[in-house]
């Protein structure tokens, strides 16, 4: 199952190939030295084709099948992308924030050449899909970040298409009352209509399930309704105005041309006491990058995913996992694994490697999956 995937448009044709990601590398490469500890693992078999103008596909098999798991076989699929012959694009399963979808049916909706899963997302629940990590489609953010864990940035500008890899975290308020424009016509009007005053409260979360005391955002990406708990406070805007407010029913209609402010907790209690219907809201919302230095890059980005841990910055080895609060048996398990990579000639990596298929590629064990990750890394290759 699959809650998102990147496409791959083959420009020549217009074919989509979609890609998504479980866990995001800053550079990967398949023939990178071999860890002494893991000699006996060297088996390989390769095979390579083009599959498209500016993609090229590479099967690999590492390892070999035993009695035990730790040998192996793993079986890595690759593509290696021209991004001037081809382009990316980042849907989600059944076209909204939440749901899930199989890889091969969203892969057939869209004409896809081929794809693969993309970032983390809810498997169970009435949630099951929501991405657990940043997520934004053609402009629009859908999810916040978790713990600022590993992102890429897909710039669209003048026909061409960019990677960005890096940090990023979501911070947002609920903003109540006149905005400036409006305080200045009241001011003409009356003088004392100056001290209407503006109130706010942070957003905790974008279209996901809501905890105790959070501020909830649901937008007409999510789905029809909030999918919500009769538990708290929902307030339905459109065009900038409260129009309804729902205590402790659950489940709104999200407007087309608004959004659902759902609160808990001292959430609601805030909103009990500052807002009512008829007054005017607006969202503030904004996306920062944690490495300051690529502040530019990241605004241009019209789509974004989450993923993590990162394994490459600059041409170096720089895991992420603990900064990430990654659970180490995540990292150590042996789990299927999806990558995404930019090298140095600009071309684009996407790098599956199968699990959980005893005999065909098996979960491995803790130490052999540690030196299979390194097997697969080049800290010299370009960001």
């Amino acid at each position: 199952m699959s809650a998102g995937n990147i496409a791959l448009l083959w420009s020549a044709r217009n074919h989509v190939l979609k890609f998504g990601l479980i866990g995001l590398f800053a550079c990967i490469s398949l023939d990178a030295a071999i860890p002494s500890t893991t000699q006996t693992l060297t088996a390989r078999a390769q095979k390579s084709e083009v599959i498209a103008p500016g993609v090229e596909h590479t099967q690999i098999t590492r390892g070999f099948k035993s009695e035990k798991e730790s040998t192996g076989p793993w079986l890595i699929n690759m593509l290696r992308i021209d991004l001037s012959k081809a382009r990316l694009r980042l849907v989600h399963a059944m076209d909204e924030a939440v749901g899930l979808e199989t890889v091969s049916s969203m892969a057939s909706r869209y004409g896809a050449l081929a794809a693969v899963n993309s970032g983390y997302f809810r498997t169970t629940g009435t949630y099951r899909g929501d991405s657990v990590g940043v997520e934004v489609l053609d402009g629009k953010i859908l999810s916040e970040s978790n713990n600022n864990r590993a992102a890429f940035g897909l710039i669209d500008k003048g026909g061409k298409q960019e990677l960005i890899f890096g940090h990023v975290k979501v911070e947002g308020q609920v903003i109540a009352g006149p905005d400036s424009k409006w305080r200045g016509r009241l001011a003409r009007e009356d003088t004392r209509k100056m001290r209407v005053p503006q109130t706010s409260h942070p957003i905790n979360g974008l279209n996901r399930p809501r905890a105790d005391n959070e501020l909830i955002i649901f937008t007409p990406e999510f789905h029809r309704t909030t999918l919500t708990e009769p538990s708290g406070l929902e307030l339905i805007v459109r065009g900038g105005q409260i129009i309804a407010m729902r205590d402790l029913q659950g489940s709104s209609s999200i407007p087309a041309d608004g959004f659902v402010i759902s609160a808990s907790g001292t959430a609601r209690e805030w909103a009990l006491r500052h807002l009512r219907r008829g007054l005017r809201v607006r969202l503030n919302l904004n996306l920062y990058p944690v490495e300051v230095d690529q502040t530019d890059l990241w605004k241009q980005a019209t789509s974004i995913i989450g993923g993590g841990p990162q394994l490459i910055r600059n041409g170096r080895v720089e895991i992420t996992n603990a900064a990430e609060k990654i659970l180490p048996s995540f990292v150590s398990d042996g789990h299927p694994r999806t990558a995404i990579a930019k090298i140095k000639s600009g071309q684009v990596l996407l790098v599956t490697v199968d699990g959980r298929q005893p005999g065909e590629s098996p979960a491995y064990g803790r130490q052999r999956q540690r030196n299979l990750l390194h097997t697969v890394v080049l800290p010299t290759c370009g960001s």
